[in-house]
């Protein structure tokens, strides 16, 4: 019974890149997120108000939180920059 939950593949570890460049993607995401929800807040009308602050107010504590773990492992403006860079050839 006990060999019925057993993984057959290894789980592959990501390199620091691959993290790094994860953590700017989703930090780039964030920030579209909570420019879009600010957009839409504007044309906002009765109960949409409510929904578009607290769409607001969650997705800049996301933001903020992924700034945060940036900053933690002390990745400089000109590592985003280069990623950014890397991103937008690779698209």
């Amino acid at each position: 019974m006990e060999n019925d939950y057993i993984k057959e593949t290894k789980i592959i570890e990501k390199s620091e890149e691959e993290k790094q460049t994860e953590l700017i993607v989703s930090i780039m995401k964030a920030k579209k997120e909570l420019d879009e929800a600010c957009r839409n807040f504007e044309y906002a009308q009765d109960d949409l108000i409510d929904y578009y602050t607290y769409q607001i107010k969650a997705t800049r504590a996301k933001f903020d939180y992924l700034v945060k773990q940036a900053k933690s492992q002390k990745m400089a403006l000109d590592m985003i920059k280069q990623i950014e860079i890397k991103l937008n050839k690779a698209i």
